[in-house]
């Protein structure tokens, strides 16, 4: 999506990037769409603050309706890692999966049902966020064919550096 100014058409719920802090922006309040990805959207009002407006929110922006969930009808590792990467960093334009936030997934079967759980991290110990994108992995993963219960447990040991990004992630980032 090229960047835009749009007037919002309602009051919506955003959240500050990076503290977490969340707030209603007033409707006809302009705001510049800067990403649009994972159905999420990262504006910037006339003061220069990032914030975001999650999907739900997204005809405030005269956007149409969320992402629509996975079709899929057959539970797989790979539907959760493709899943997984439709969550994106509200600040950088790259899924979590590439930006090497997930350090494990752990997924376990009890009587045809799933269990999910992962470890990850955040670009930085202080970062706000980390409420906002455990959310977005259980929205994105709790409505998969036979998930019971999603678990997100955000460490910071070891720490997030940059060499655990994809290589295409480096490149695009130009990083390498």
């Amino acid at each position: 999506m090229a960047s835009q100014v749009v007037p919002l058409t309602r009051d919506c719920r955003a959240t500050e990037i990076p503290s977490g802090s969340v707030h209603i922006l007033a409707a006809g309040t302009p705001v510049f769409i800067t990403q649009s990805l994972g159905g999420s959207f990262t504006v910037s009002n006339g003061y220069g603050q990032l914030m975001r407006i999650d999907a739900r929110d997204a005809d405030a922006l005269g956007m149409g309706g969320a992402i629509p969930a996975s079709a899929a009808t057959e539970f797989s590792e790979k539907l959760v890692w493709d899943e997984l990467k439709t969550v994106y960093d509200p600040e950088i334009p790259v899924n979590i999966v590439d930006l090497g936030l997930v350090y494990a997934l752990t997924i376990t079967e009890l009587e045809g049902n799933h269990n999910i759980h992962i470890v990850m991290s955040m670009t930085a110990p202080g970062c706000g966020m980390g409420d906002v994108i455990r959310t977005d992995v259980e929205e994105k993963l709790g409505p998969l064919p036979t998930v019971k219960e999603v678990k997100v447990e955000i460490v910071f040991d070891p720490p997030w550096h940059q060499g655990l990004m994809s290589e295409a992630t480096r490149l695009q980032l130009g990083l390498d």
